[in-house]
């Protein structure tokens, strides 16, 4: 009998299983170079028919999920047909062949970005990953991709590019783990989405080959090889608890009484419509890049008012909080962002944009306010990237010059934290984006699995000032919810409600076992709970903490 290995990473999708590993493919290797092909014009029109066709793959993979693989996605396939990188490849072919001229164009171009760093770095990897499928296909072999099988297995690998995760089958791949990435990762928030139960940050995991049995614990963030009746008990259990997880019909209300709205995030009408059947409150943060993306020109407002109100009519009384448009960064549109930019990740995205590109920000909200007429929901609308009150001032005087009544911000910016009160002056309410409050406090890049323990939103710090905003809020008699990602941890999602947090959006997903968590407590134990995560000095004894107060989430395979 073969011995037992364990490995441990973060978890970031609960569930257990047991089934086969497989790894990842091999990469595409990289070319033998050549000479100059004797036809550089025929050379030249393989690489505009790769780029062609493997944006046209990405496209038509995007149309086929939703979520936010789709936005991801579309995103991906704008790389492959980069006039730049298309242009800069065929001027190669002086030198050598298209493959050659492919490989060396792009490797520049990833250098250059993890040069930049923050979410230009996070690009590099997508880059990486769109040559890999541009040489795939200019050898006429299958692209890099998942695994086939005809049998359910746990995929192991590196990390996924967008494009591999955005695809997978959750009726084969019933679990997935990687040795890289974060808590806050591509990979970890499409994991979510499709709800694969899933660990990444786990050291040593490339060692197991493949066919291996092993057992995961998404929750517990652990990997065993060789399971047997223990493992076997664990599975049992969580199926037999399981159920309780599979649906939310709200409201979401603690042991006392108490109510938290849970509300969905959301990019477009699809994924609306998905939250609402599966009961979310409401939208906490509409995502309206989904309009923008793989375009080269601004949508106009009417253009803009039907996407919207395609998200609007999924939902009848409840509240849609939109975040105005969220460009720059890891984002970038041709017509409104600079790639020259030399640090992106601080430099002129969200609102600040509208500095830059007079007008897009007014348009934006003509078009809100034009869907908001047409349909029953109550719409609030809030600017990312909000780090002044005079910013907040600004955005609150154009949100309702265009007939909207309650303008909010994004807290994501450390000194939007520390400046809550006089913010919460300026406008009506405020919402927690954990994923880059967290990137930007522990000035740690959230994409890269070697700060994983960094870019975790149990952080002492973090939680420090969610809870100074939270309290600011309160003061003001204004709300503050949270729309990061950690509202999906239901661990978590009891210390933010704790903290002071008045409503969590998540992944709809999420809704059930935030809801049964929450159930089971009032709002002073929820607090006791906030304040020993608080006392805590790293984020693993923070959760540590938290879990050990929380029976509930052994006894669900949370």
């Amino acid at each position: 009998m073969e011995m037992s290995a364990e490995f441990s990473g973060i978890g970031v999708v609960p569930g257990r299983v047991i089934a086969l590993a497989l790894n990842m493919p091999a990469p595409v290797s990289a070319p033998v170079a050549k000479p100059a092909p004797a036809d550089p014009e025929a050379e030249a029109n393989r690489i505009r028919e790769a780029s062609a066709a493997v944006h046209a793959e990405l496209r038509e993979r995007a149309e086929s999920v939703t979520r936010d693989a789709r936005d991801v996605l579309k995103a991906t396939a704008l790389m492959a047909k980069d006039p730049t990188l298309v242009k800069t490849a065929i001027k190669r072919l002086s030198d050598t062949d298209a493959e050659t001229a492919i490989w060396t164009v792009a490797a520049e171009t990833a250098a250059q970005l993890e040069k930049l760093g923050g979410y230009m770095a996070e690009r590099a990897a997508d880059v990486l990953d769109v040559r890999a499928r541009l040489v795939a296909h200019l050898r006429g072999v299958p692209a890099p991709g998942i695994p086939h099988s005809t049998e359910p297995f746990v995929l192991i690998a590196t990390d996924l590019a967008p494009a591999d995760t955005a695809t997978l089958d959750p009726e084969l791949v019933i679990g997935l783990v990687c040795a890289e990435g974060g808590p806050q990762s591509h990979t970890a928030i499409l994991a979510r989405s499709l709800g694969i139960p899933a660990v990444v940050a786990a050291a040593g995991v490339l060692e197991i080959t493949d066919r291996t049995p092993v057992f995961l614990d998404g929750g517990a963030g652990v990997l065993r090889t060789e399971p047997g009746a223990q493992e076997t008990g664990l599975v049992e259990a969580w199926t037999e608890t399981a159920g309780r997880l599979q649906s939310f019909t709200g409201p979401c209300l603690l042991g006392d009484g108490t109510r938290i709205p849970l509300r969905a995030n959301v990019g477009d009408g699809a994924q609306a419509r998905a939250a609402a059947a599966a009961g979310a409150e409401g939208v906490g943060l509409l995502r309206t890049e989904f309009c923008f993306l793989d375009r080269d020109s601004e949508p106009n407002v009417e253009e803009q008012a039907e996407a919207y109100g395609q998200v609007f009519a999924a939902f009848d009384d409840h509240k849609i909080v939109v975040r105005t448009l969220d460009a720059g960064a890891d984002k970038p549109l041709p017509f409104l962002t600079d790639a020259d930019e030399p640090n992106p990740a601080l430099g002129v995205r969200g609102f600040r944009t509208s500095r830059r590109a007079q007008g897009v920000l007014e348009r934006q909200l003509e078009a809100i306010a034009l869907a908001a007429a047409n349909h029953a929901v109550t719409v609030h609308v809030m600017a990312p990237m909000i780090a002044t009150a005079e910013e907040a001032r600004e955005f609150a005087e154009l949100v309702h010059a265009a007939g909207l009544s309650t303008a909010g911000v994004m807290v994501e910016v450390p000194s939007a934290a520390l400046q809550a009160a006089a913010i919460l002056d300026e406008v009506e309410f405020a919402s927690i984006g954990t994923n880059d409050l967290t990137q930007y406090v522990m000035a740690s890049d959230r994409m890269l699995g070697g700060l994983a323990e960094l870019s975790d939103p149990w952080q002492p710090a973090v939680l420090q000032l969610i809870g100074m905003t939270a309290a600011q809020g309160a003061a003001a008699e204004k709300s503050v919810g949270v729309c990061g990602e950690a509202a999906a941890d239901p661990a978590l999602a009891v210390v933010l409600v704790g903290l002071g947090a008045t409503s969590l959006s998540m992944a709809p997903r999420a809704l059930p076992a935030v809801a049964e968590v929450l159930a089971g407590l009032t709002l002073d134990q929820a607090q006791q709970i906030a304040r020993s995560a608080l006392a805590a000095r790293s984020p693993i004894d923070a959760k540590a903490t938290v879990r050990a107060a929380l029976p509930i989430l052994t006894e669900l395979g949370l």
